[in-house]
């Protein structure tokens, strides 16, 4: 595709960004009752808290769903186009854009009380499909960090080469000159021996030839009726396979049945050759990239040589006349502006208007980041176990204020002053554009410069006031705030001398940093929920959805991270085969993370004492730190919580129970480290002690039908290459109650490398599979309400139970002041 059809992508997604953000805006600064008169018409007034509900939780969603298309659409358009500059606005926009999607969904939570929303109604009016509204996992986590995760593997390689535990270069088995001979002998006899089989086949037919010569004379008379027939079989042959292949390639296109090799094979061609294309487009992307970088350092040493002393002394000249005048108006000398007020860019902002600071995008938003972490309320805190209340003012309905909108704004009056009514005409390349490049740097340098004169200028200053005897007042308030800085414990390092290279190979020694398989999270299967459902029971897709929002977007990119609600620690629940840990692999691979793993069978003899686990936990908390993104995992997540230690276990799981919550305590909000556990039997821990570990808690439920019949479909045709006509529809009747672990097992452990070879003489049977499937255990009823009754007891299961039994209780008193109306009616 070309560059004119990204362009025109690009400016159709800021048109309806611009129109969205503005709506954003003004919803963010209504209250409750304004958004619910504007959705119910202005006359409406809405009594019933259930329908004020709806009609927010319906106003949050459709907002939801247009930031989602809207993403979904420039992630496409930053992954594919090549000029530089754009590139840069465009990967602006889009973390700000996955970072509203972020707190549109904490918004959500916190109204419907349960971590996966639904409403068909918005989905029908916004005529999306389910894909439509599932969110896709940027790709630039990766293919921008590729280097770096391909170093990091190589060391992590390096190591294990180093231990003994991989084999550098498997040496290849050898056979001795006499195997040689015999097994060459052995092909040849039996290539002589096929010879001489087909040889005897010719003979045979020959002779079987001439006996037939005799009986087709008497037969001459019957060849015309013989023709006829064969022509009439023929035809009828030819038209029935017509109408079967019609009939096949009508099921291949609405997915009914799985399309056959050479389709497959066909397909696979065009994707191949799809991939060419954007490869050449991703060196372009990188050469491009790198001129404009090499560019940017020549222009501003250009910069620096040719206007920096003319520069200095303009700005100096400038201040001084200033302070000259302040003098002759009022006799006194002026104070100067601190550098956090602006400098001297303050003194020279017009009167009435903003400053040039307060202009500049970079600035603003980096100050809205050093204010996030004071800035932030409890409701946008990742934490539930806090506000517990559903019956506190606005009962969770008012929108939490959003600190990723200013950034949309800003970025999109950036692009409206230089992209919007730029003639591309001369730039069919699109290269760098030189002119913005000079104009950027030279405001830099400017600044730069203005920030050394300032100094400068300070200390002038002082002198002038000593010398007319009056001394300079000390600004104290940047000691001030230093001192509520120093109040905060700092943490000790324990381990001062060493390198991260070496503490990264101690902890890969002692198996705390493992490496993954890599899984994408699109192989989890499954699609996202076609209608509303039990937010208990989610589909696969909407699992991969929440799991994009909570987990990978924040560890993807520093920028999302630092302006989204802060989630430091989830649990991930489920029955065995659920797809627990190839959805922890999946978030690894798709941010590119460390892995440490601190499962208690994984930790047990290492580290020994009280000292060792202090080491442990430090040595943990600081390489993640510096290997961001970080994810640490805890398997059988319930055991260090455990009330009761079975007697047979011997991996000592209490040893990590009052240090666990500390370590989550103690990942800072800026750091993109993520705490994962995981978990068959959540209720066996004590709960009070979980729920202080985990902010969030997501429950696997087993999978339905359609879940199983896309399973089956997928990997039956992944196993055996397309060569199995089994009817996945019964298959996913009959494993009803399985997991999709358990489906692979079983068509693992039947489709060996053997049977599949014999599949085009004997093809797949359903007793194959069933038998195999039967030695395995499902997902039994009572398991399946135990996890519901957990999740009951989660902080916000029992706030949605508070607000279910609140609404019980608003309902029977209707009812009954109704009956007592009614009673009251014959009565008269």
């Amino acid at each position: 595709m070309s560059n004119n059809y990204y362009n025109e992508i690009w400016h159709l997604s800021q048109h309806e960004l611009e129109l969205l953000a503005i709506e954003d805006f003004q919803r963010q600064n209504q209250d409750v009752e304004t958004t619910i008169a504007a959705q119910g018409g202005t006359d409406a007034v809405v009594s019933d808290e259930t329908t004020r509900k709806a009609i927010v939780q319906a106003t949050t969603y459709e907002f939801y769903l247009k930031y989602i298309c809207i993403a979904n659409r420039l992630e496409e358009v930053y992954d594919k186009m090549i000029q530089p500059q754009k590139r840069q606005l465009i990967r602006n926009i889009l973390n700000g854009c996955l970072g509203r999607i972020i707190e549109l969904k904490h918004d959500l939570v916190n109204i419907d009380l349960m971590e996966f929303s639904y409403n068909d109604a918005v989905v029908e009016r916004l005529k999306l499909t389910p894909i439509d509204t599932e969110l896709r996992v940027p790709r630039y986590f990766l293919r921008e960090r590729r280097r770096e995760i391909e170093q990091r593997n190589k060391t992590m390689h390096d190591i294990l080469v180093k231990l003994g535990w991989v084999e550098e270069n498997p040496v290849v088995e050898q056979i001795t000159e006499i195997e040689a001979i015999r097994l060459i002998q052995m092909h040849e006899r039996a290539r002589q021996g096929r010879l001489r089989a087909h040889f005897m086949k010719e003979i045979r037919m020959l002779k079987e030839k001439g006996k037939n010569e005799e009986k087709d004379k008497d037969r001459n008379d019957a060849g015309l009726l013989a023709a006829m027939k064969i022509q009439k079989m023929w035809r009828g042959h030819t038209d029935r396979r017509k109408t079967r292949r019609r009939k096949l390639d009508e099921m291949i296109l609405i997915g009914m049945v799985p399309p056959p090799p050479s389709v497959l094979k066909a397909r696979a061609e065009k994707v191949e050759k799809l991939n060419e294309i954007y490869e050449r487009r991703y060196v372009t992307q990188e050469a491009f990239q790198e001129s404009y970088e090499s560019t940017l350092d020549r222009v501003r040493e250009e910069i620096k040589t040719k206007h920096g002393p003319s520069m200095t002394e303009d700005i100096a000249d400038e201040i001084r006349a200033w302070i000259k005048d302040c003098y002759d108006k009022t006799g006194k000398l002026p104070e100067f502006p601190t550098e956090d007020q602006g400098g001297s860019l303050h003194i020279f902002s017009r009167p009435g208007t903003e400053s040039e600071v307060s202009r500049s995008s970079a600035r603003s938003s980096k100050e809205s980041r050093k204010t996030k972490d004071k800035s932030k309320s409890p409701a946008r805190s990742g934490d539930l176990n806090v506000n517990e209340n559903p019956d506190e003012e606005g009962g969770g309905l008012q929108p939490a204020q959003s600190m990723c909108l200013p950034d949309i704004r800003a970025e999109i009056e950036r692009f409206n002053e230089i992209w919007r009514e730029k003639d591309e005409s001369g730039n069919m390349r699109q290269s760098h554009y030189y002119d913005m490049i000079y104009a950027e740097k030279y405001d830099e340098v400017e600044k730069e410069f203005r920030r050394v004169v300032d100094d400068v200028m300070r200390q002038e200053l002082e002198l002038l006031q000593t010398a007319i005897g009056k001394k300079a007042k000390k600004n104290n308030k940047k000691a001030r705030r230093s001192g509520k800085k120093s109040k905060k414990k700092k943490e000790k390092d324990l381990t001062p001398d060493r390198t991260t290279e070496s503490l990264y190979e101690e902890l890969v020694t002692n198996g705390i940093i493992r490496k993954y398989p890599e899984t994408k999270l699109s192989q989890f299967l499954g699609d996202k929920a076609l209608t509303a459902r039990d937010g208990i029971k989610p589909s696969p897709g909407d699992i991969r959805q929440i799991l994009t929002e909570y987990c990978i977007l924040p560890l993807g990119s520093e920028q999302i991270h630092n302006s989204c609600p802060l989630i430091r620690s989830i649990l991930l629940v489920g029955p065995k085969g659920s797809g627990k840990k190839s959805l922890l692999h999946a978030i690894c691979t798709e941010v590119g993370a460390v892995l440490f793993d601190l499962t208690p069978a994984n930790i047990v003899g290492k580290y020994p004492g009280k000292s060792g686990l202090i080491m442990l936990i430090h040595l943990v908390l600081k390489v993640s730190r510096l290997l961001q993104p970080a994810v640490i995992y805890m398997g059988d997540a319930e055991k260090p919580f455990m009330k009761k230690i079975p007697k047979t276990d011997r991996t000592d799981p209490k040893r990590l129970k009052k240090d666990l919550p500390k370590l989550i305590r103690n990942i800072a909000p800026e750091d993109r480290v993520l705490f994962i556990g995981t978990s068959n039997l959540p209720w066996e821990a004590d709960q009070k002690l979980l729920q202080q570990t985990y902010n969030r808690f997501i429950y696997i439920p087993r999978p339905d039908y359609g879940a199983l019949s896309h399973a089956w479909k997928t990997l039956l045709c992944e196993y055996s290459g397309g060569l199995s006509n089994l009817d996945c529809s019964v298959m996913a009747k009959i494993s009803d109650g399985y997991t999709i672990g358990a489906v692979n097992a079983c068509l693992k452990e039947v489709l060996t490398c053997k049977r599949k070879l014999q599949l085009r003489s004997q093809p797949l049977t359903h007793a194959e599979l069933i038998n195999v499937l039967c030695t395995r255990d499902p997902v039994y009823r009572e398991e399946e309400e135990a996890y519901e009754s957990w999740w009951t007891k989660t902080p916000l299961g029992r706030r949605r139970q508070k607000l279910l039994e609140i609404e019980e209780e608003a309902r029977l008193e209707e009812q009954a002041l109704a009956a007592k109306q009614g009673n009251g009616k014959k009565k008269v």
